[in-house]
């Protein structure tokens, strides 16, 4: 994982547990979705349970549902690879987004235990012109520093997010510059073994810290 990736889904998912402060703006449609699932996640982490070791595995569950219903991850792994995404078998599509889902889950839900107080501003938002996409401007205060944090988000049920913008720079375009050499042989194989291998590192990784506490 590069450095910009760890800060930025860090920060990704501290904003769905930070204290929101509201404009004065009426919020679209995705924003209010958006919204809901920051506080209902933030019920979550406000749980006695979270600081009791055999508990915690439960509520972090529930966070886990209540990101992984606005995350879309099939939309981030799609999009992750890029055009040649059409060139994997529907198998191969099904085993990248199973090993990316679980990449980034394993990395960065153990993160939310560091929330220490940090607040999100929301500064607007900007729509496509059939209004099937949003991309809804925040900022997170990081140990005094603003954070622009932008979230893309597409109508499909519901609205969800399909991409995270951390001081300009995409989680997605990010993602798809590591895979480029790989990608551009055409190894789809290669790939889900890569990342497969990361997720398996980290997962051991995160048991060996918690069976150490």
């Amino acid at each position: 994982m590069t450095k910009f990736l760890s800060r930025a889904l860090l920060i990704c998912f501290f904003v769905l547990t930070l204290p929101t402060i509201h404009s004065l703006a009426s919020p679209s449609e995705a924003r209010v979705q958006l919204e809901k699932t920051v506080d209902a996640v933030l019920d979550e982490l406000q749980k006695p349970e979270l600081r009791d070791p055999a508990k915690r595995g439960a509520v972090m569950a529930d966070v886990e549902k209540l990101i992984l219903h606005l995350f879309d991850f099939g939309e981030l792994s799609t999009r992750t690879v890029g055009p040649n995404w059409k060139q994997f078998t529907p198998d191969q599509k099904q085993r990248f987004t199973d090993a990316f889902t679980t990449l980034l889950r394993e990395t960065y839900l153990e993160k939310l235990y560091g929330y220490s107080g940090e607040t999100v501003t929301y500064n607007g938002e900007t729509s496509s012109t059939d209004g099937s996409k949003v991309e809804i401007h925040t900022a997170v205060v990081v140990k005094g520093k603003q954070v622009p944090v932008a979230y893309r988000m597409l109508k499909k049920e519901h609205w969800i997010v399909y991409d995270v913008i951390i001081e300009g720079v995409s989680m997605v375009q990010n993602y798809r510059s590591q895979f480029q050499d790989i990608m551009s042989k055409g190894d789809a194989e290669k790939l889900i073994k890569l990342v497969q291998d990361r997720a398996e590192s980290v997962r051991a990784h995160n048991r060996a810290q918690q069976s150490g506490k």
